[in-house]
C-alpha cells in the first residue's frame, strides 16, 4: 500500500534568542532544523503523560497514641485542632 505523506510549506518569525538555541540544538544532535522543529511540536501537541497517583501511607508509632477527637480521615478536623479551635 502506497502512503502519500503530505507537507504543508509555513512561515514562522522567531526571536532570535530562539533561533540561536534551536540551532545550536540541532547541531549539537546532528539534526536538520526541520527534523528538531517537528520533533519539538509532536511533543508539544502529544498528550501529557499520566502521572502516577499519589498515595499516603501513614506510619504510627506503636507507643504513639492519638488524643481523643481526632480522626485521621478528616483534615477539617485535623486542621481545626492544630489552630486550637
Amino acid at each position: 500500500m502506497y502512503h502519500m505523506l503530505l507537507c504543508m510549506r509555513t512561515t514562522i518569525d522567531l526571536e532570535d534568542r530562539l533561533y540561536r538555541e534551536l540551532k545550536r540544538r540541532a547541531s549539537e544532535e546532528g539534526v536538520s532544523m526541520k527534523a528538531l522543529v517537528h520533533d519539538l511540536i509532536r511533543r508539544g501537541l502529544a498528550p501529557p503523560k499520566r502521572r502516577e497517583k499519589y498515595r499516603f501511607e501513614w506510619k504510627v508509632d506503636p507507643l504513639g497514641t492519638i488524643q481523643p477527637g481526632v480522626r485521621l480521615n478528616d483534615r477539617e478536623s485535623l486542621f481545626d485542632l492544630m489552630d486550637g479551635r
